[in-house]
């Protein structure tokens, strides 16, 4: 299936472990993989970034098969939360990002297409969010009141 905001099919991506299991290789306990979650969630990293550091630096293929539980568990457990769920964060810095530019350059036609098109996908995430029970049903998109959160 095509992309919606782009002409290419978008296949690109790392691939997962093809089974869930612990690896025999790997030497981490469950408690050490969550203990190193943790850290790293306190020196303020997300949840994918997380996996990225465990995997590139640590050598932990999956976070779910040597503990059992996903990074986002984890974090709930410790009561470590951010106020919006991370993608859409990515997507409104982004979007704060375009409109600071078309503060300066207010003829970047091309620019205001682009902030059309994210700030699409920031409607729609947060209507699927809405329905999943994750952000509050009064919860409203506005560029500045939002920035306020993120920072």
């Amino acid at each position: 299936m095509a992309r919606m905001h782009s002409r290419k099919k978008g296949k690109s991506g790392s691939k997962r472990p093809s089974r869930i299991i612990k690896p025999e290789w790997c030497e981490y306990t469950p408690e050490q993989v969550e203990e190193l979650v943790v850290q790293l969630a306190k020196k303020g990293e997300s949840a994918s970034t997380i996996g990225l550091i465990l995997r590139d630096s640590y050598g932990i293929p999956l976070v779910k098969a040597i503990s059992g539980k996903k990074v986002g568990q984890i974090l709930k457990e410790n009561k470590i939360t951010t106020p919006l769920p991370e993608d859409l964060t990515a997507l409104i810095k982004r979007a704060l990002k375009v409109r600071k530019h078309l503060e300066e350059n207010k003829k970047d036609l091309e620019g205001t297409k682009g902030l059309h098109r994210i700030e699409s996908k920031i409607y729609r995430l947060i209507k699927y969010y809405k329905k999943q029970g994750i952000l509050e049903k009064k919860f409203r998109y506005r560029p500045d009141k939002v920035a306020i959160l993120i920072r």
